[in-house]
């Protein structure tokens, strides 16, 4: 068994590296040339959100929340009202969408171990932009294995933190692939830091070369820390609690002990930011993401006024969501659906005609090939996504029809087992697979808020069979990397 195990390692390690010799032979030969005879390649930005719940924007009808300029990314674009991530912890998601890939493939299965590089044959959509002849630049809150520090970044702003990086925050600048070491910057709000430093690089002359620039926020994440000038806001806005916060009162109906005994329950941790009221809580976490906006907002202004908004694709979207009282929870890390819905819009007028609204499930790992797609580059043929694009000419009701979801990380600071699980447009089977196994199953069409636990009921044997299946076969057709 180890001997198979170590060959199946070799010859996919194998694999990889030829792989990433086809890519780099591909990139400098058939996609640039297809590029060149056609028209300038488009300049490319992405605001990755930190915990942005998919309704956390007025697009979507939040009816306290307003987000005009993430809001425009989808009027002038393409939004997609069924986004979701495969793994609802940052570390992992950040690394899926870098790389196109599930998180037993890309070996990123926890945020532990951030020191620790992402392997060199997991390749990045940016790593093969840079050889497309872009140039790249990552600013914010990094948050992947290393923080990336070691693929060649032409321009380098991050920091690698949790999420306790907002007052007098610590960054690491560097420049064409070499990183510096950390610097702490006194009074200032991370976000505007990082807005102003990724306009300063965006002012700098790069001939003709196309660029790709990560903006990626620390805020909403907890501790919710407000930029100054929100201070006040919300002050007198009423915040309602949702239909399910009091469910502890009732038993927990439906739920298994696994979930019942997590300590992801707003104010029962008083280590943690859940010890707050949930009022205080949304209120901050909302206020944090008016100042994602601004910042957005400022980005827009640049674009516009240098005359390049049209030649540039703006991608927005998140690593995860967010629990905002949900069953009295906080944070991420469950199947359940105010965790793994994200946004996910893009704006980009030359292949996508504006107010584009789809209904398809996409994921997160459909990222990197969607990027590689707006920049006319082939994607590596081992990605576990596909590109979006081709959504915004049509729609495609068998685009995805069903999906793999999994979540690793043990021990953690909120007791959230390990567990995985598939989601159809249906239907959705959650597995603890750790003993003592515990499941979860409903049906989305008729239970939306996930209420009613089918789990073992005759009447869903069938379904129940069938998502088992499906969710063996969905799980071994996603290569394990070799450090997993």
């Amino acid at each position: 068994m180890t001997d198979t195990i170590k060959t199946a390692s070799t010859t996919r390690r194998e694999f990889m590296q030829s792989t990433l010799a086809v890519a780099g032979t591909m990139l400098a030969s058939a996609p640039l040339a297809r590029a060149a005879a056609t028209e300038r390649r488009p300049n490319l930005i992405f605001f990755l959100g930190e915990g942005q719940r998919a309704d956390a924007l007025s697009i979507a009808g939040n009816p306290i929340l307003k987000t005009p300029n993430h809001d425009r990314v989808g009027k002038e674009g393409i939004r997609f009202r069924n986004a979701f991530c495969t793994n609802a912890l940052c570390a992992p998601a950040r690394a899926s969408i870098l790389s196109g890939r599930y998180s037993r493939s890309t070996g990123a299965l926890s945020n532990d171990d951030l020191k620790r590089p992402l392997p060199s044959d997991v390749p990045l959509f940016t790593d093969l932009l840079k050889q497309a002849g872009y140039e790249i630049a990552i600013l914010g809150k990094v948050h992947v294995h290393n923080g990336v520090e070691e693929r060649n970044w032409d321009y380098y702003f991050g920091h690698n933190n949790p999420g306790n990086n907002y007052a007098n925050p610590f960054f690491k600048e560097g420049r064409n692939g070499q990183v510096g070491d950390e610097k702490q910057y006194f009074g200032v709000y991370p976000d505007d830091l990082t807005v102003d430093k990724a306009l300063a690089w965006l002012e700098q002359d790069r001939g003709d070369k196309p660029f790709c620039l990560l903006v990626w926020f620390v805020a909403p994440h907890e501790p919710f820390f407000r930029a100054r000038r929100h201070f006040d806001l919300y002050r007198d806005t009423v915040i309602h609690k949702p239909a399910t916060f009091d469910d502890d009162l009732k038993g927990w109906p439906g739920k298994p002990k696994g979930f019942i005994d997590a300590e992801n329950k707003i104010g029962t941790t008083p280590t943690h930011v859940a010890c707050g009221s949930h009022e205080g809580i949304v209120k901050d976490y909302y206020a944090g993401l008016v100042a994602v906006d601004d910042n957005i907002g400022r980005i827009f202004d640049y674009l516009e006024k240098k005359n390049i908004l049209d030649d540039t694709a703006i991608v927005q979207s998140s690593d995860h969501g967010y629990f905002l009282g949900e069953w009295r929870l906080f944070d991420k890390r469950l199947m359940h659906e105010p965790s793994i819905r994200v946004p996910l819009q893009i704006r980009y007028p030359k292949r996508i005609p504006a107010g584009t609204v789809r209904d398809e499930m996409v994921l997160d790992i459909d990222l990197a090939p969607t990027f590689l797609d707006l920049a006319g580059v082939s994607a590596p043929e081992h990605l576990d996504g596909k590109s979006v694009l081709p959504l915004a000419k049509q729609q495609d009701p068998h685009f995805r029809e069903e999906w793999y979801y999994e979540y690793y990380e043990w021990p953690n600071p909120e007791r959230v087992r390990p567990h995985r699980g598939i989601r159809t447009e249906r239907y959705k089977l959650i597995h603890y697979h750790e003993d003592p196994q515990e499941f979860e199953l409903y049906d989305l069409k008729n239970d939306p808020d996930e209420t009613k636990n089918l789990y073992g009921m005759p009447d869903q044997a069938a379904v129940q069979k069938h998502l088992f299946e499906r969710l063996d076969a969905l799980q071994s057709a996603v290569p394990k990397h070799a450090v997993v």
